[in-house]
């Protein structure tokens, strides 16, 4: 099997690829950065990094985080991070079938 990976440089301002994007996506399936993180086994501080340079290479904030604590805190993606993932997958999937034959090909070659 063959498959593209994307990833988007823009312009000075920063990249965008299929690690950010997961780590968003998993974000918002668990309401959680640190949850996200360990899913990607990585450390709290790296996600947070992740997430605040997406930030500024849109800026705007991705993720509204709130302080963990008694009260459990959380995280969620903004309509801006939401916006972001249907994008770039959406780039990603037109990618994916814009090169199917040459994919095709590649996998023919590889032995």
């Amino acid at each position: 099997m063959a498959r593209i990976t994307l990833r988007i440089d823009l312009e000075g301002k920063g990249s965008i690829g299929p690690g950010k994007v997961r780590l968003l996506e998993l974000i918002d399936e668990h309401g959680s950065i640190r949850r996200a993180g360990s899913v990607l086994k990585m450390s709290y501080a790296r996600a947070w990094g992740l997430v605040r340079d997406l930030g500024a290479t849109f800026g705007k904030p991705v993720v509204d985080a709130s302080p963990g604590g008694k009260s459990g805190g959380g995280a969620k993606l903004t309509p801006l991070g939401r916006h972001v993932v249907d994008a770039y997958r959406a780039a990603e999937r037109k990618a994916a079938k814009a090169s199917r034959p040459q994919l095709a090909a590649l996998r023919r070659l590889a032995t």
